[in-house]
């Protein structure tokens, strides 16, 4: 099963799409096996992370742009400057995650929760969801 999502990001946003991912297991019918999450684009990301404490994103948020800042030096500006260190901070942090299903949920610790990083928004982006096993 292979499901689509569309968000609508805001400048620096961290997205939680832990339920649409829940929901897209439990409706798949894959009892064992394995979900992917991908994102689309080269200038957003995804990460487990804790969602008990919101400042949390904020910390994740400003440690990527101290590591990879935007800045007027990088050798390609095909856009913006944060157009090019989000590709950057995409290419780092990474496009896509894999989960396992198990007993027909998605198998996550209990203080884990799946965001989509917007490294240079606002844009209206998409997340997609494959689930993929026994059913």
């Amino acid at each position: 099963m292979l499901k689509k999502y569309k968000i609508a990001t805001t400048h620096k946003a961290v997205i939680n799409i832990t339920e649409e991912v829940k929901a897209a297991v439990e409706e798949s019918g894959v009892k064992e096996g394995i979900c992917v999450v991908y994102n689309p684009h080269t200038t957003a990301s995804l990460a487990v992370t804790s969602f008990w404490d919101p400042a949390g994103f904020e910390d994740l948020q400003d440690e990527i742009c101290r590591l990879i800042p935007t800045r007027i030096d990088f050798k390609h500006q095909h856009d913006t400057p944060q157009d090019a260190a989000g590709h950057v901070k995409s290419a780092i942090t990474g496009i896509s995650i894999d989960f396992i299903v198990t007993e027909g949920k998605l198998l996550l610790g209990s203080s884990q929760g799946i965001f989509f990083l917007e490294f240079d928004g606002p844009r209206n982006r998409s997340f997609i969801v494959k689930v993929l096993g026994d059913k």
